[in-house]
């Protein structure tokens, strides 16, 4: 599985998303949760590039599954609450 939702045999409180709803495994809520994405920001530190792959696979998946949701409400729920980084010249 290549989409990050969430495997057999992982851990109750890792806050994987599950498919199709694409809701957090541990809390309920739209993933990915706030917990979650604390969790993302530290795990990729400052490689906002490679998170930004990471979700943007997400998305895609996501995109397939909840095909009645608008697409900017899922960019928005996926992508857009990644921190802005400084433009380098």
């Amino acid at each position: 599985m290549t989409d990050g939702a969430e495997r057999p045999g992982g851990r109750v409180d890792d806050h994987a998303p599950t498919t199709p709803g694409w809701s957090c495994g541990s809390c309920g809520d739209e993933w990915p949760c706030a917990t979650k994405r604390s969790r993302l920001l530290a795990e990729y530190g400052g490689d906002r590039a490679m998170l930004s792959v990471y979700l943007g696979s997400c998305l895609a998946a996501a995109t397939e599954d909840l095909r009645a949701a608008p697409v900017m409400s899922l960019q928005d729920r996926f992508i857009g609450w990644l921190p802005r980084g400084t433009r380098r010249a």
